[in-house]
């Protein structure tokens, strides 16, 4: 596998809506069509986003993610699999396939394919 870049990077969060008036209003983040109903999108102006959802688990707190690109996802899901990896079954919203794990350090990470425009 190949990572090619970073994508985005995410934050689940019980405090979503101010969270995502802060990037807005804030940090001036430009907010763009996300594409599911379960997270705000901000875009940065190097083409890379950033997410702000609700929390994963009530109770669960403040967590974050990072969003690496692959070139081909099922490829990926494969390699790490093999690899003894537990990764989650494959999703998808308007721009991006992906799919999450959980990596040695515990914490949630993404292995994201673009989606052709159209």
């Amino acid at each position: 596998m190949q990572i090619l870049g970073l994508v985005f990077a995410g934050t689940a969060t019980p405090h979503r809506a101010a969270m995502a008036a802060f990037a807005e209003d804030v940090l001036g983040l430009q907010r763009v069509e996300a594409g599911t109903p379960y997270a705000d999108m901000f875009a940065l102006p190097d083409g890379s986003g950033f997410a702000v959802s609700d929390e994963r688990e009530e109770g669960g707190g403040t967590s974050r993610t990072i969003g690496f690109l692959v070139a081909d996802l099922d490829a990926a899901v494969v390699e790490l699999r093999a690899a003894g990896v537990v990764v989650d079954e494959s999703q998808a919203n308007d721009r991006y396939r992906y799919a999450h794990v959980v990596a040695p350090d515990g914490a949630l990470y993404e292995l994201v394919q673009e989606l052709p425009p159209g």
